[in-house]
C-alpha cells in the first residue's frame, strides 16, 4: 500500500493525539503510518459560546499540544475535535444514557452541522502549527422511540458527539441526507488533513 509518510515527505514520525479506534482507523485506511498518545485535556475549559469552527479548532489545539508534550523524539502531531450543532446549540458526547436520549430526540428529524476541528503541531518546533476544521450537515429521519432506546441501551452513543455514529454501527440508519464531507461526520476529514499536511512540511521545507 502507498504510503502516505512518504508520498508527503514527512520529516518526523506521526502522532495521532486520540484513542479513537475511528480516528486511528481512517488514519491506517488511507495509507498514513502513525503511533497514537492519549492526550487527557479539560474540554470543559474550552467555552461552547465560541463560534463553532473556533471551537473545535481550539479543541483540537489543545490535544496536539498535549500531545507534543507526550512524544520524546520530534514528531508531526495531530489533534482533532468534533461536535454537532444544532440551532446554535452544541451536543457533545451524552453524559449518560438520560441524555443520550434527549439528544437524539432533539436531533430527530432535523437537519444538524458536524463540524471536525484539526490542529497539527510539530513538537519541538512550535512555529510550525496549523489548524483549520470543516462542517457537514446532516438530516435525521423521524426517529421512532424504539429505536432510539435500542440504540442507547447498546452503549454505542456514548463516546460520540450527538450520541451517534454513522460509520459503523446503527446509528447509520437514522441519516437520510449528508450534504459535505463524509469523514468530518466520522471525526476526521481526510482530504483536509492531507492537504493541511501538505503544507506544513511545504513550509517546512522553505524556511
Amino acid at each position: 500500500m502507498l504510503s502516505l509518510n512518504t508520498l508527503l515527505h514527512l520529516p518526523y514520525p506521526l502522532v495521532l493525539a486520540s484513542q479513537s479506534p475511528r480516528r486511528s482507523a481512517l488514519l491506517h485506511h488511507v495509507g498514513f503510518t502513525f503511533s497514537t498518545v492519549s492526550p487527557n485535556v479539560d474540554e470543559e475549559s474550552v467555552s461552547t459560546s465560541l463560534p463553532p469552527d473556533e471551537y473545535v479548532q481550539h479543541l483540537a489545539l489543545l490535544k496536539a499540544m498535549r500531545g507534543a508534550e507526550l512524544t520524546e523524539a520530534p514528531s508531526i502531531v495531530i489533534g482533532s475535535d468534533t461536535t454537532v450543532v444544532l440551532d446554535g446549540m452544541v451536543l457533545n458526547k451524552p453524559l449518560d444514557a438520560e441524555d443520550a436520549v434527549r439528544m437524539l430526540q432533539t436531533l430527530s428529524g432535523r437537519t444538524h452541522t458536524v463540524h471536525t476541528g484539526i490542529a497539527l503541531i510539530v513538537s519541538g518546533q512550535p512555529r510550525y502549527t496549523r489548524m483549520t476544521s470543516r462542517s457537514t450537515d446532516v438530516t435525521f429521519r423521524e426517529l421512532r422511540s424504539s429505536e432510539i432506546e435500542a440504540y442507547v441501551e447498546s452503549g454505542s452513543p456514548m463516546d460520540k458527539a450527538g450520541a451517534y455514529g454513522i460509520q459503523d454501527d446503527f446509528g447509520a440508519v437514522f441519516v437520510s441526507r449528508v450534504e459535505g464531507c463524509y469523514y468530518t461526520i466520522v471525526g476526521l476529514p481526510l482530504e483536509l488533513l492531507y492537504t493541511s499536511m501538505r503544507d506544513l512540511v511545504h513550509e517546512m521545507s522553505n524556511a
